[in-house]
């Protein structure tokens, strides 16, 4: 044991001196460089005199200037992003050369997308509450920022919706039977049943299918983007959101991806106000959503949401820059949502109804381009009448046939996951059947399609 211990000194007695030999030959090096430095240094100054206002930050995080007087940021470094409109609430052109100069045809299409739109979510809205469909969602206040940015895009442009973009869709040629169909569940619903109302989606029309959570669709889109530039393809991506989802850390991720990688990307916010029931004061302290795009290196506009024409200018141009320099921008259309969050919410717990008169009778965007059509002469009462009462007939027959229309087969629940059934899922799908065929009673076969 005694000879043990001897050994072990001996041996860290080794460890120690070569240690020692180890640093100063380290502190040696380490002086020599110093002295180098040092002399080069002193070279330089003995070149010419230092001159310390002059000297230019080296930091590879940041552009800036050097400052010596401490001064921390404010949040509001300016009175706040404008907001850049091009018609007033009367529907009069305020700068004639923002006027898009858009034809009679484009905006009466414009117009009675809007209102059809609106008929829609009336018919559906009172659908859910009769206890017809399990869910919606209305768009009531926001027809403009659906409508103008959709008539600014592409069709090959693809899109990211939130959930509260059903005019996009719409303007996109998507027809009303489909809408009810995705809504009530049924088998001509092209996702199958599988998702809750208002989750539409078509690849035809390269609209990306809705997902509830949050700001998924930014990181998302921002991939999309990415590889479509990788294609050279001449297309753009457009991710709409919420004031609310720009809370999620999903957003960050989605601009800075989309910064960095310079994708031809628009994101598209919609700031109605509120969150659900989080009213924008406090969702954040900051300027908006406008002001966060110069942080991440994006160009940002703020634009007026009820103004159609303002909102199809900012899109137009951002999506030809985009296009043509790779590189994203950030919009924010300022609107605001009449309606209900959805049906499962109801918003007088937290808002007024003076407040949400005010919106729906002195500043909605469908008021607005009235206004403007009925100042050039292409729109009257007479042809509002007519309008209204065709457009109701339009969506009460598509109404009519959903309900008609058979639930997707069964089996379906089980498709498109893989392309063989694994063993699992067949053992679940034999395990259903069971349970169905033990319980005929409660399950009426004849209402799914064979």
């Amino acid at each position: 044991m005694i000879l043990k211990m001897a050994a072990v000194r001996r041996m860290m007695k080794l460890y120690g001196l070569g240690f020692h030999a180890i640093r100063q030959q380290t502190s040696l090096r380490a002086s020599r460089v110093h002295q180098q430095r040092a002399f080069h240094v002193n070279g330089a100054q003995r070149q010419q005199p230092f001159d310390s206002s002059v000297e230019k930050p080296q930091f590879p995080g940041a552009s800036a200037e050097f400052v010596d007087q401490l001064e921390f940021i404010k949040p509001n470094v300016i009175s706040g992003i404008p907001i850049y409109r091009v018609m007033d609430r009367q529907g009069q052109i305020i700068r004639p050369t923002e006027d898009p100069q858009l034809s009679k045809d484009t905006v009466l299409n414009f117009y009675q997308k809007m209102t059809l739109l609106n008929t829609m979510d009336r018919i559906l809205y009172e659908s859910q509450r009769q206890g017809r469909i399990s869910f919606y969602m209305t768009n009531y206040g926001e027809e403009g920022t659906h409508i103008g940015s959709a008539a600014a895009l592409n069709p090959n442009d693809l899109v990211f919706g939130q959930y509260r973009e059903a005019g996009v869709l719409m303007f996109r040629g998507f027809p009303l039977d489909l809408f009810m169909a995705q809504c009530y569940a049924n088998a001509d619903d092209l996702g199958k049943g599988r998702q809750m109302p208002v989750h539409y989606g078509s690849r035809d029309l390269n609209f990306v299918t809705i997902s509830s959570p949050l700001a998924t669709q930014l990181p998302q889109a921002a991939g999309a983007a990415y590889a479509l530039k990788r294609e050279n393809s001449n297309r753009a991506v457009i991710c709409y959101f919420g004031e609310g989802a720009a809370s999620e850390g999903d957003a960050h991720a989605g601009f800075n991806f989309a910064a960095t990688l310079e994708c031809p990307l628009i994101f598209f916010c919609r700031n109605n106000g509120y969150a659900i029931s989080t009213p924008t004061n406090e969702q954040y302290r900051g300027d908006g959503i406008a002001a966060r795009g110069p942080g991440y290196g994006m160009m940002s506009i703020r634009v007026d949401g009820n103004d159609v024409f303002a909102v199809y200018n900012a899109t137009k141009e951002a999506r030809r820059r985009a296009v043509a320099e790779n590189q994203p921008f950030l919009i924010e259309a300022m609107t605001y949502r009449i309606g209900h969050h959805s049906t499962s919410d109801d918003s007088s717990a937290y808002r007024s109804v003076d407040e949400v008169n005010y919106w729906d009778k002195q500043d909605h965007p469908i008021s607005r381009l009235r206004h403007y059509m009925t100042a050039h002469g292409w729109w009257g009462e007479d042809e509002e009448r007519a309008w209204r009462k065709q457009s109701r007939k339009l969506v009460m027959e598509a109404f009519e046939r959903a309900e008609r229309r058979l639930k997707p087969h069964p089996d379906l629940m089980f498709t498109d996951v893989y392309e063989e059934m694994n063993p699992g899922l067949q053992k679940q799908k034999e395990s259903m059947w069971r349970h169905i065929q033990q319980y005929k009673e409660h399950y009426p076969l004849d209402l799914y399609d064979k």
